[in-house]
């Protein structure tokens, strides 16, 4: 790789590609369990020859690759190799251009070659591994590799290479067949299950519906290659309809579904033919179920997860809440309503067979009895795909092969919540779906009798065999007689006819090419308002629902969920607002749809469920509804919070209890059971797990009760919103050659790479501003224990205590100011996320801004957030403090450095700790820490006077260390922690504090 990367030696460009040869040779790359060559000089006719070929990818090297003619002449002879070799072998082939330095993966788009990806090598640092993991991306020719965590993501993963490939590819296929009938009625399909099931979450973008469609894809791939078989033997179209499975009597694995439009469009078999190939290099059948939930972990993007509140449960905790709960598995029935990728499914699975195997029930009667009593949902296709995938390894290899009946694996896409209930779909005997209007506009209806539901097999079967015989070729004069058909089905007279009516719909569709889908729209559509109805409800509801705070809602979905908690008594309101959320109404909702009176049900919830506040509607445990209001009689709690590692990205608790009457139900008892322990990374089974955790019952309500309010706490305020901080924080600017004029600064706004978009994408503002209105700003980031760091710049119009605004007179009288401003707002109104607030009502939110002012000449401030609280006088009153810091003011120094030395003692963040807000760690400060008794500055008490005076002695201490002020704030803090941690007073003060707080 040195020699190859090293453009100082001479060497021609034909030692270069054997070097490439002998890289692809030497690497891992599997080229002889393939039995595939590395061919140097290619023939590629009309006297053209290929550098390099290696399976399916075509290299051409260069001595240099530079911008510019070189590439562009590069490129287009690349083009020729590619377009060739894909016509003659009807194949999908990569393009790769390189001089060992730069390397350049290209695909045909519109027959035209287009980058996907490039990776450099650095001759100082060579990162063979990094090449390795690009190159085998592209070749996809490595075979039986691990299916561990971390090469799934490595190679699977979004950022993978083989990613990249397939959905630019898929993206490129659909650009090219985006218009053809079959994929605009599958998109349109697609879009009204998702609005239905998502309901404001969804967005109707053809990204996304590629994105799903690849995912999708990968997934039907992969649920092959779990039971073992071997997909480079199968048909394209075979493998996205799940033919194999159908055969062998296992629906609902693979479905024919919105995504099967790449097998029918020009081009598509060979995308799935080189999608199967990549995914093929694993050996899939030594998988474990929980891979799955790290392949989806690693295909859907953080964001996408967030936005959807997804946050996976570790296989020891599902595995121990499912045998807690589950007490009787042959006769409780079992639904988790968002199941993901299927972690409790497989436990509930597992549970379940094992009970029937104790109990002598013969397996094929344990079979068709499971995929009734264990079910699973989720709003998520491709979590829907993965988890049916977990629930066969949940079953077993073996006893998939062994006789059995048919069975269909009840997994279903559908919106537990119902955001936009669909009783619709039901009638009084009857499911029903509209197929659209046919030709002579007359609505086509699918019916079948309400009581087929109650076996999903044999529904399934049913609508199956219905499309299937549909689409076989039929004589005009006599159409197929269904005579056979409803005696396999055992379908009695009475049902005949209004399934002799939706046939008759199936062949209308068939034939106007409308057909495709129509039985996966109706299974996954029904199922969950089929699972309300009263006498279908399940004896357990178990899972871990969507966690999603209202801030982080869209705002239709804001609305929604406001009104649906306003409704059950669940909304908070006032300040909690924001704080509220999905999880607690989730909860509600699934128990008021879908448990029996008397059913048990256990969910993982944030920590904050426990005892926050705006949890306590949903802790009452009577939830109001015109409809149909549902009880809970509470019975238990688990409080996570105190594991280590955090098992999720928040802190986590359990809640337990079962569906009341209003005469029976139950607060959640404050008393809980407290975990507390370290486990290791790798932990897997409760067994593992259960000797390393300390588990004691506290009382949490009686914690709370204990602690008496500081008096400081009603004068302590946050800072001022100054955002988006692109149209007010500034640096220096140049004035020119010829300067400026005295009381004005030239200033442009200061850039950072933690701004997000859509204002990281804005221009930098310019302008010359009065000097009077570029103010001193500090941030979390500006504080240090004891200490305050340089402040940074803004341009505020403010005008003594007044906001200056666009339709303020005054603010003429400072034109650069005015200039500024109004750009700022320009900027505001069309990037803004609603149209709600002006820019000056976002600068002054709830008047943290103008409350500031006028300042007084000293300040407490702390910081927001952080693992430790740190805090700092504040000496400068034309100082504005923002929002990531709180401030209050303060008398005299000394009260300055009593505050100081108690907020920056580790005993101080260890009592708060436990009162803050619940992330991945207690970091959110807030104003937690003055739930503690911390009394009022007395400098007539001896204690209060000795900590003022230990306070300045550490004041001074860190005052006088040398601190590199490029250096991280939060290094500098942790620099400072471990200086006072050192220092001759820290013992005294923590003994001093201890005793304050008592």
């Amino acid at each position: 790789m040195a020699r190859i990367a090293d453009r100082r030696t001479p060497r021609s460009e034909a030692t270069l590609q054997a070097d490439i040869r002998q890289l692809l040779l030497a690497g891992d790359f599997g080229l002889f369990d393939f039995e595939v060559d590395v061919d140097l000089e290619a023939p590629a006719g009309r006297g053209r020859r290929i550098d390099v070929e290696i399976g399916f990818t075509v290299i051409e090297v260069k001595k240099r690759l530079q911008p510019g003619r070189t590439l562009q002449e590069a490129e287009h002879q690349l083009a020729g190799y590619v377009r060739s070799r894909s016509q003659e072998t009807g194949q999908r082939y990569v393009g790769i251009l390189t001089d060992g330095v730069t390397w350049r993966a290209y695909q045909l788009r519109a027959g035209a070659l287009a980058l996907v990806d490039s990776h450099a090598v650095t001759l100082a640092r060579p990162d063979g591994l990094a090449l390795f993991y690009w190159l085998e991306g592209v070749l996809a020719t490595s075979q039986r590799v691990p299916p561990s965590p971390a090469e799934v993501a490595r190679r699977l993963g979004s950022a993978s290479m083989s990613h990249k490939l397939d959905r630019t590819a898929l993206a490129a296929l659909y650009e090219e067949h985006a218009q053809s009938p079959t994929v605009r009625l599958k998109r349109q399909l697609w879009a009204e299950l998702l609005d239905s099931a998502l309901g404001t979450q969804f967005v109707n973008d053809p990204d996304l519906f590629v994105e799903h469609t690849l995912l999708m894809n990968s997934a039907h791939i992969i649920a092959h290659l779990v039971v073992g078989i071997d997909v480079m033997e199968l048909q394209p179209q075979d493998l996205i309809t799940g033919q194999r499975f159908d055969q062998a009597g296992i629906l609902g694995v693979v479905e024919h579904d919105f995504f099967g439009w790449t097998t029918e469009v020009a081009g598509g078999r060979e995308f799935i033919h080189g999608l199967a190939r990549r995914l093929a290099r694993f050996d899939w059948a030594r998988a474990n179920h929980d891979i799955l939930k790290v392949l989806y972990e690693s295909m859907i993007g953080a964001e996408t997860r967030k936005r959807m509140g997804e946050y996976y449960t570790p296989d020891w905790l599902a595995e121990h809440l499912v045998d807690t709960v589950v007490t009787d598995p042959l006769r409780q029935r079992v639904l988790d309503p968002a199941c993901g990728s299927g972690t409790f499914l497989f436990h509930a699975v597992r549970r379940y067979l094992t009970a029937a195997e104790e109990a002598g029930v013969p397996l094929d009667i344990a079979l068709t009895r499971l995929t009734h009593q264990v079910i699973g949902v989720d709003l998520h296709p491709v979590a829907v795909a993965l988890a049916r995938v977990t629930y066969l390894l949940a079953i077993g290899h073996q006893r998939l092969t062994d006789q059995r009946g048919a069975m269909t694996i009840p997994v279903y896409l559908g919106d537990s919540m119902q955001w936009r209930e669909r009783r619709d779909l039901f009638t009084e005997d009857h499911v029903r779906i509209s197929a659209g209007h046919n030709a002579s506009q007359v609505e086509d209806w699918l019916r079948f009798p309400k009581d087929l539901l109650k076996e999903p097999s044999r529904f399934d079967q049913i609508v199956a065999g219905l499309a299937s015989i549909a689409a076989k070729p039929r004589d005009a004069d006599s159409p197929p007689s269904l005579a056979g058909f409803f005696h396999r089905m055992k379908i009695v007279s009475g049902d005949q006819p209004m399934i002799l009516g939706t046939f008759e719909a199936m062949c209308r569709l068939h034939d106007e090419g409308r057909d495709h889908i129509w039985s996966y729209y109706l299974r996954n559509l029904a199922r969950p308002v089929w699972l309300a109805k009263d006498e279908n409800r399940v004896d357990v509801l178990l899972g871990n629902p969507p966690w999603l705070s209202y801030r982080h809602m869209p705002r239709d979905m804001q609305t929604t969920f406001k009104k649906l908690s306003h409704d059950r008594g669940l909304w908070h309101g006032r300040h909690f607002a924001t704080q509220q959320d999905l999880s607690g109404l989730f909860v509600a909702r699934a128990i008021q749809q879908y448990l029996t009176d008397g059913g048990t049900f256990a969910f993982v919830l944030p920590n904050a469920a426990l005892d926050r506040e705006h949890y306590e509607g949903f802790r009452r445990g009577w939830y109001k509804d015109e409809i149909e209001p549902a009880a809970v009689a509470f019975s238990d709690s688990w409080d996570l919070r105190r594991l280590r590692p955090h098992p999720f990205p928040r802190g986590a608790s359990v809640i337990f209890g079962d569906r009341a009457t209003w005469s029976t139900y139950h607060r959640l008892p404050s008393i809980t059971e407290q975990w507390t322990g370290r486990l290791p990374a790798d932990a897997k089974t409760w067994k593992q797990v259960e000797p390393l955790i300390h588990r004691e019952r506290v009382d949490l309500a009686q914690r709370r009760a204990s602690l008496a309010e500081s008096p400081y706490k009603p004068q302590v305020k946050n800072g001022a919103t100054i955002f988006p901080k692109v149209l007010f924080f500034v640096e220096a600017d140049s004035g020119g050659r010829l300067g400026l004029s005295a009381g004005r600064r030239a200033v442009r706004s200061a850039r950072s790479n933690l701004e997000k978009a859509p204002w990281k994408d804005l221009p930098t503002l310019q302008g010359v501003v009065e000097a009077e209105f570029v103010r001193r700003v500090l941030l979390g980031e500006n504080l240090l224990p004891y200490q305050i760091l340089p402040a940074r710049q803004a341009v505020l119009p403010l005008d003594g205590s007044v906001l200056l605004t666009g339709t303020d007179s005054r603010l003429d009288y400072h034109p650069g100011l005015a200039d500024w401003w109004r750009q700022a707002e320009a900027l505001w109104r069309v990037h803004r996320s609603s149209d709600r607030l002006t820019l000056a009502e976002q600068l002054d939110f709830r008047h943290k801004l103008t409350a500031q002012l006028p300042a007084p000449s000293l300040r407490l401030a702390y910081a927001a957030s952080g693992m430790h609280v740190a805090a700092a006088i504040v000496d400068d009153p034309a100082a504005i403090i923002e929002h990531g810091l709180y401030y209050c003011a303060i008398y005299t120094r000394a009260e300055g450095h009593y505050l100081s030395a108690i907020l920056n003692s580790p005993i101080l963040t260890s009592l708060a700790r436990p009162l803050m807000s619940y992330g991945k760690d207690e970091r959110h400060i807030d104003k937690h820490l003055w739930n503690l008794p911390i009394p009022m500055y007395d400098a007539g008490n001896a204690a209060h006077q000795r900590l003022a005076d230990l306070g300045r002695d550490q004041s001074q201490a860190v005052a006088g260390l040398s601190l590199d002020e490029g250096m991280n704030f939060v290094t500098m803090r942790r620099r400072v922690r471990g200086e006072l941690a050192r220092h001759p007073a820290a013992s005294e003060v923590e003994a001093i504090v201890t005793e304050l707080l008592e």
